[in-house]
């Protein structure tokens, strides 16, 4: 799978924010683990807004909960402006927008994503059924990553970062996030954080976004560590081979640029 070099030290400084927040020093431009930290403590949940408070519409089928946790967490950006209202109000309007074009304009049977953080480090449950699978450790199958969908997790980060970077809350939520999910699911962040055009011919998560997972990987990791958490060995799963489900036929056509199923109807990830 492709790595992107990592960026520069301006970036590093945001994402150093993060894991300090979590007990992480830094030490000689390192992170070392706090010792007031060295006892496992879980990961605690962000504080995060549920479908209910955004005020999100009923899917218009079930959603589809598997037993097998994803092997990925997928980065996205929504692609929509660069918003300087960092407001509650804004990103819980900015839920319900996806929601709407996700539903009305691709046909989906909801919101596409799991989770989305808006440019005010606001995060907000997506698709319906997401929360309490995570809590429990299952996958809500989602439709963000066409013919990965039922072996990844997504999270939309509002904006469009192919040349300018997220806001340092943005950037600070998303970390959290991304801690939060490596722990419920046992995941190793070198491992499981990727980017949506590592699995699909797609521009998303924007060059500059992107760029910046080398650091959100290791931003995580840190995380992790700070708070005792025994990090599974990297290598157990090879994204590139993970099953799609439905299963696609070999002669299906590539959609580029695509963030749901390739199917139609017959696929369960609408």
């Amino acid at each position: 799978m492709p790595r992107s070099p990592a960026p520069g030290p301006d970036r590093r400084t945001l994402l150093r924010g993060a894991a300090l927040t979590s007990g992480a020093a830094v030490v000689g431009g390192a992170f070392v683990t706090s010792p007031l930290q060295a006892s496992p403590v879980r990961i605690a949940e962000p504080a995060l807004h549920t479908r209910g408070g955004w005020n999100a519409r009923p899917p218009s089928s079930p959603v589809q909960v598997l037993a097998t946790p994803p092997t990925n967490i997928v980065v996205h950006h929504t692609a929509t402006a660069n918003s300087d209202d960092h407001s509650l109000d804004h990103a819980l309007a900015l839920s319900r927008s996806i929601q709407n074009f996700h539903m009305d304009t691709q046909g989906w049977i909801d919101a596409g994503q799991q989770l989305t953080i808006s440019r005010g480090g606001h995060i907000m449950e997506g698709r319906n059924r997401a929360l309490p699978a995570i809590r429990e450790g299952s996958q809500c199958v989602g439709t963000h990553v066409a013919n990965h969908n039922n072996t990844t997790i997504g999270i939309e980060n509002e904006g469009t970062y192919t040349d300018v970077e997220p806001t340092g809350a943005l950037l600070d939520a998303l970390v959290e996030t991304l801690a939060w999910l490596c722990e419920a699911y046992g995941l190793n962040p070198e491992d499981a954080i990727v980017g949506h055009r590592d699995f699909n011919a797609t521009e998303c998560p924007g060059e500059l976004l992107y760029g910046m997972l080398p650091e959100l990987r290791a931003s995580t990791m840190s995380v992790l560590e700070a708070k005792g958490l025994q990090v599974p060995p990297r290598g157990q799963v090879d994204p590139a081979d993970a099953p799609s489900y439905p299963s696609v036929p070999d002669d299906e056509p590539d959609h580029a640029y695509y963030h749901g199923p390739v199917r139609g109807a017959d696929d369960i990830s609408r």
